[in-house]
């Protein structure tokens, strides 16, 4: 669930946004605006160049330009003719201040510190966009209301880069800015108290992207970082402490005053350990895991939970539909209750205040409008005010609905309703229930008549926000301006976009006029008797306009003598003063400008009683009675020429009145049927008879009308649609809902460590019912309005292993069971990955996981092959796979128990063939056997490394495995040569020999601790050596056979046909997975290290060769018997 922001034009003069928006030079970006900070970014047309020198080529203050055509041409106009009269009394002050040196600053905060100073800091920086990061900042303070800047320096000698500055909600004389040196290599905070006169650096170890004042205590902060920590500090920022790291960015709340007990409570929205998220709350003087408290029996939806006011929202997709959750003033959470076939799709809360929920509901069938509800005070049940309202889609998931709240009258709406593709424009004035289009003016700007006429044509307002902090949305609404609506819009039979004429109401959207053809930023000044407008324009602009009487009569002036492209306006928090500013620049290349424009000197007094005059409050039906009682407030004459001040209240009297039929809307469970006198009927699924949710705490209930009175509304006596005489005795229900959870959330816990279960049912009776509590391990009992309570149940397993809790609730009227599985056991330390490294394609291989420790139970493994992005799952540690095709592949096992997940990763090769040579150890190695992984690793290592320096076999091509338990033994693979024969023929492999010849010669050894002598042989010197295929099938023994025939022929023709001198040696090697027979060892006159060099172990000719041999000369034929794995050869 998200908090939806109404689209409020936000005013800078209220406070600063943080809200960041992505600079262009000729384009805006839409996307909603957040509170609490803002950034200006540079607009304008296209890049060109303009006089900046004292007002050479510009034109008097005061006096209209071809700035503005619009205002020029309108002087002709009665409003504006009317103005001039008055033009000669006002005396506007203008002075501008260009911050120089910051031509490339792209974006700025302003911020004005507070209310009665005259201080105005602002930071200038220059943000990179490719790369996301503030490349360049400068930090300016003004002391006499922007008249003139003086830039500061922090760290004199060094280059600090500002991002952000925070002010401290309820004392703007204390600053944080957040920044670093060049490069972001030391962080630090730079802390003022005197509205930066001077500042106090503090070097920190995290980078925050958001701080967060509390809204009471003003040394209170919480820093945000984007990795997910959250630090607090009591005092102002010079001493940090670490709360939690995988906090949800945005879902991080302050305790709210008056409902939460605890000052220095946070609420937050983390994640455990498992991937899930939960709503946890903590003090800041202890956050560590054990001592946050769910305060949620089970997990939400990331991104969910929204803390506002007295209520607390959550969401949870555990299947369709998603429930949504609340708790009202911090009670226990309740499922909210909608019209049981709206199926919500996505709920935004659009306020929280006056002890209601108002919040839009998306339904199944909608795509682009939303549905408007309405709560009861605890936030539980809702019934619809008003349908398809238009919504709109912004980047980043955010949705913008189309309502406005007019803020300075309560319980007033503004709506855009899109039905068929038509937008139309409603306003209530009872907090929706009754909706009416606004009235279209009777004149337009110049005075005629308009021929726009109810109900076929209507006045339709645009209901945006502003992409920029520091101008007025598209309707400007102030509560110290009650009544005073200005708008963009349009006259018509619906709403169209690209018309946006401005109109404005001071009597609350009752009466209209239209002020100007195109839209206007808006500033109020003075509540209201001020109001200022620029255009909103890509075009440089030199004048504004402002009326002192409600926007009845406009005054043009001056405020610059060279054109600016206007960025933002900015007022004095509360807009109770009269001096504002107009920020901007010459060119999209130039520095920033700052204009003051002060109208304190054109008012000579302030306003006494007789200068002001009443106006009662009313409807479009000119109903008195609005939310139950009339209202009567002042406003200033319109010939009356004074401030208003400081000290001004608009709201004079009140008068409750009697309750009427408009006092009431529909209950859950009932809707208003227009065709019946608007009467409130029971929807089909609805049972008004039935008892409700909480009937088990009182004996009797009264059954709904159909009716609820609108809560804030003010009336008293008169009708009474919500008595009812109906009287029922609650009865007997039995438990039902009932659930069991753990304080935290976790279900997998270590032997002595604490738990406490939560016990929670949704429905029945609990007075009454018996609560049965097996924890699985003989301990049990019973307990007594145990949901009601809140008994805590803690315990603490001793041994590993898997309980079963279980709890029966029983009354007379029926019972429930619920049950859960807690895993107790260790968290794992380790896991190592047993694999053979040399694997043959298509063969079946064993891979083992050992976990340690030991003893660790309940783990589940998950295995990974290569770049398969779907694991497969095992409960035991071992797993048999074949792999169908050659090269390495990385095999990764990850082991979780709930606890903890811990993994390793080995990688193995895949051959066609190789060779495997079993060997063996002396029996003295099997006493210094630790039979752990590395210890084999080692020994196998050594084994190999002592092969290869006798041998000189090629290190790449041999490698030593020492196997599991004991007797200590190992396979000796030999792997093919990477390097090819030149031609497609059998080729002559002398690796082998030399490896047998070493082992039978005894030159393989090692010696371990002590000095003890390890030989290593072979495990069965008659057993020659093992050769490993891929695939074998029925072709391998027809080739067999054929290679014994061919063998036999050749052997015969050497015999008898040819005489041979010295002594015949027969090799035949088979790559068919069976043992070689060798009929005798092969005799050197040298040393085997020098015979067998590199690639001296190939012949790949198809000829006759000399092997060569320090005691004679042998000469061998090659028959080549299969060109892929076959091949025997005699040699002689």
């Amino acid at each position: 669930m998200a908090l939806l922001h109404i689209e409020e034009p936000v005013s800078a003069a209220a406070h600063l946004c943080v809200f960041l928006l992505i600079t262009s030079a000729w384009m805006a970006v839409s996307g909603p605006v957040r509170c609490d900070s803002g950034v200006l970014n540079r607009r304008g047309g296209e890049d060109r160049t303009f006089d900046m020198g004292g007002g050479d080529g510009g034109t008097s203050p005061g006096l209209p330009t071809d700035g503005d055509e619009e205002a020029v041409g309108a002087e002709s106009s009665p409003r504006f003719r009317r103005a001039l009269s008055r033009e000669k009394q006002m005396t506007l002050l203008s002075s501008s201040f260009v911050l120089k040196g910051d031509a490339t600053h792209n974006q700025a905060m302003v911020h004005w510190t507070g209310e009665n100073s005259s201080v105005i800091l602002i930071l200038t920086k220059y943000y990179h966009a490719d790369s996301t990061k503030v490349l360049e900042s400068s930090l300016w303070r003004s002391t006499d209301y922007g008249t003139t800047y003086t830039k500061l320096n922090l760290m004199p000698g060094t280059t600090i880069v500002v991002t952000s500055f925070y002010i401290c909600p309820n004392n703007k004389k204390k600053v944080v800015l957040v920044g670093s040196t060049i490069n972001e290599r030391d962080q630090m905070l730079f802390i003022s108290t005197d509205e930066g006169s001077s500042f106090q650096r503090q070097s920190i170890s995290f980078n925050p992207d958001t701080l967060i004042f509390h809204s009471k205590e003003e040394d209170k902060l919480l820093a945000y970082c984007k990795d997910g920590r959250l630090f607090a500090s009591i005092d102002l920022g010079r001493k940090w402490t670490l709360l939690q790291e995988r906090v949800t960015k945005d879902k991080v709340f302050w305790s709210v005053s008056d409902v939460d007990v605890d000052p220095d409570l946070v609420h937050m929205e983390m994640q455990d350990t498992s991937g899930g998220y939960l709503y946890v709350t903590c003090l800041i003087q202890n956050c560590s895991d054990k001592m946050v408290t769910a305060q949620f029996l089970g997990k939400i939806d990331h991104n969910s939970l929204l803390v506002q006011d007295n209520y607390i929202f959550v969401k949870v997709t555990t299947g369709n539909p998603t429930k949504h959750y609340v708790s009202y003033r911090r009670n226990e959470f309740v499922q909210m209750r909608f019209p049981k076939y709206a199926l919500p799709k996505d709920v935004q809360i659009v306020s929280t205040d006056e002890n209601q929920v108002f919040l839009a509901l998306q339904e199944w069938y909608q795509s682009d409008t939303y549905n408007l509800y309405q709560s009861d005070p605890q936030g539980i049940y809702y019934s619809i005010v008003l349908e398809n309202v238009r919504s709109t889609k912004q980047p980043e998931e955010n949705v913008l609905i189309d309502i406005l709240e007019v803020h300075g009258i309560k319980g007033v709406f503004l709506a855009n309703q899109k039905i068929n593709g038509k937008v139309t424009t409603l306003i209530t004035y009872n907090k929706g229930q009754n909706w009416e289009p606004l009235v279209p003016p009777t004149t337009d700007m110049n005075g005629k008549p308009n021929s726009c006429k109810a109900p076929d044509c209507q006045l339709h307002l645009h209901l945006r926000w502003a992409d920029n902090p520091y101008v007025s949305g598209t309707v400007h609404t102030k509560d110290s301006a009650p009544g005073l609506i200005m708008g963009a819009g349009n006259l018509g039979s619906k709403l169209v976009e690209y018309k946006e004429e401005m109109y404005i109401t001071s009597d609350c959207g009752k009466t209209w006029r239209q002020v100007f053809e195109e839209e206007h930023h808006i500033l109020y000044l003075d509540h209201g008797g001020v109001i200022v407008a620029i255009k909103d324009t890509s075009i440089p602009l030199k004048i504004l306009k402002f009326s002192i009487d409600e926007g009845r009569t406009w005054t043009i002036h001056n405020f610059t003598s060279t054109s600016v492209f206007v960025d933002g306006l900015l007022s004095e928090p509360g807009d109770e003063t009269l001096v504002m500013t107009v920020f901007g620049h010459i060119s999209y290349r130039s520095d920033w400008e700052l204009v003051k424009v002060d109208f304190r000197q054109s008012f000579p007094h302030q306003c006494t009683e007789s200068e002001y005059e009443l106006w009662k409050l009313t409807d479009l039906q000119g109903e008195k009675c609005i939310m139950g009682q009339e209202r009567s407030f002042r406003r200033r004459k319109d010939t009356a020429f004074c401030i208003k001040g400081k000290s001004y209240t608009s709201a004079l009297t009140t008068k409750p009145c009697q309750c009427t039929e408009k006092d009431f809307n529909c209950d859950y469970g009932f809707e208003r049927s227009p065709t019946e006198g608007n009467r409130c009927f029971a929807d089909f699924w609805h049972d008004p008879d039935s008892p409700p949710e909480d009937c088990h705490l009182r004996p009797t209930y009264t059954s709904s009308t159909g009716y609820r009175k609108v809560i804030s509304n003010m009336c008293e006596g008169g009708l009474n649609k919500q008595h009812s005489t109906k009287q029922h005795n609650c009865p007997l229900l039995p438990p039902k809902g009932l659930q069991v959870g753990i304080k935290g959330q976790m279900l997998a816990v270590a032997p002595g460590e604490d738990i406490t279960f939560i016990v929670h049912q949704e429905e029945g009776d609990t007075s009454s019912t018996r609560y049965q509590v097996d924890l699985g391990d003989g301990v049990w009992a019973i307990y007594q309005n145990l949901t009601v309570t809140d008994e805590p149940i803690q315990h603490r397993y001793k041994n590993p292993g898997v309980y079963k809790v279980t709890v029966k609730a029983e009354n007379m009227a029926g019972q429930d069971e619920a049950t859960m599985y807690i895993q107790v056991t260790a968290p794992l330390q380790e896991v190592h990955l047993e694999v053979v490294p040399i694997i043959g394609r298509n063969h079946e291989v064993n891979l083992t996981a050992i976990v340690l420790p030991t003893e660790a139970n309940l783990s589940v493994f998950y295995w990974w092959f290569g770049d398969n992005q779907r694991p497969t799952l095992t409960l035991q540690n071992s797993l048999l796979t074949r792999f169908p095709e050659t090269g390495e592949v990385s095999v990764t096992v990850q082991a979780s128990n709930g606890r903890s997940m811990v993994q390793d990763t080995r990688t193995v090769r895949v051959y066609d063939n190789f060779q495997v040579i079993p060997l063996s150890f002396s029996t003295s190695l099997d006493n210094f056997n630790p039979n752990i992984p590395e210890w084999r690793e080692d020994i196998g290592q050594v084994v190999t490394k002592i092969l290869v320096k006798t041998t000189g076999v090629p290190l790449e091509s041999l490698i030593t495995v020492v196997k599991p338990g004991l007797p200590t033994t190992a396979d000796l693979y030999v792997l093919p040569l990477d390097r090819k024969p030149a031609k497609t023929s059998m080729f002559i492999d002398k690796r082998i020999p030399a490896i047998i010849r070493a082992f039978n010669g005894n030159n393989v050894s090692f010696v371990v601790r002590g000095g003890l002598q390890v030989l290593v042989m072979l495990a069965d010197p008659n057993a020659g050596y093992h050769g490993v295929i891929g695939g074998p099938g029925f072709w391998a023994l027809a080739v067999i056979f054929s290679i014994s025939i061919i063998a036999t022929g050749s052997f015969i023709l050497y015999k008898f046909k040819r005489k041979l001198p010295g002594s015949r040696n027969v090799y035949a090697q088979m790559h068919n997975e069976k043992e070689q027979e060798m009929t005798s060892p092969v005799n050197h006159s040298e040393d085997t290290q020098h015979i067998i060099q590199g690639e001296e172990f190939i012949d790949d000719d198809l000829d006759s060769q000399t092997l060569g041999n320090a005691g004679g000369s042998h000469s061998g034929v090659v028959l080549n018997i299969n060109s892929r794995e076959l091949h025997s050869y005699l040699t002689s």
